[in-house]
């Protein structure tokens, strides 16, 4: 094997995600990826049930659907995907105006934007 061959073998093939440590900001990027993609799946369902609501004459039937433990945690975790998506969305913007990129200040911003999500959610509930 010549000098090039040898050379070739020992580089990484490239970065890749076994590599890396998980960040909370990361971690963060993913999750508000994952509850917009949510959040627009959920807002299509609910457009959905709420037309055929509407050409069933308002017909009671479709609010039993509600008692069910599925669409009930469906719910919940919608709710919680919202204030999460919002919460996540107030800290980009808030980068946007070029603070809070120190690293202590990202991973405060980082857990206060889990730690306020579950209580926007909580507040919600508890106010319906």
């Amino acid at each position: 094997m010549n000098k090039i061959e040898e050379t070739k073998n020992k580089r990484p093939l490239s970065p890749h995600l076994s590599i890396y440590k998980p960040q909370i900001s990361s971690v963060l990027s993913i999750g508000h990826r994952m509850s917009g993609t949510g959040l627009f799946v959920m807002i299509l369902a609910l457009s959905w049930w709420f037309i055929l609501w509407v050409f069933s004459g308002f017909n009671n039937c479709y609010f039993e659907c509600f008692d069910n433990l599925i669409v009930k945690s469906l719910l919940y975790i919608t709710s919680y995907g919202y204030f999460y998506h919002f919460c996540t969305g107030i800290r980009h913007l808030v980068w946007d105006t070029g603070r809070g990129f120190e690293i202590n200040c990202i991973n405060r911003s980082g857990v206060a934007v889990i730690l306020i999500s579950v209580i926007l959610t909580a507040l919600f509930w508890l106010y319906i």
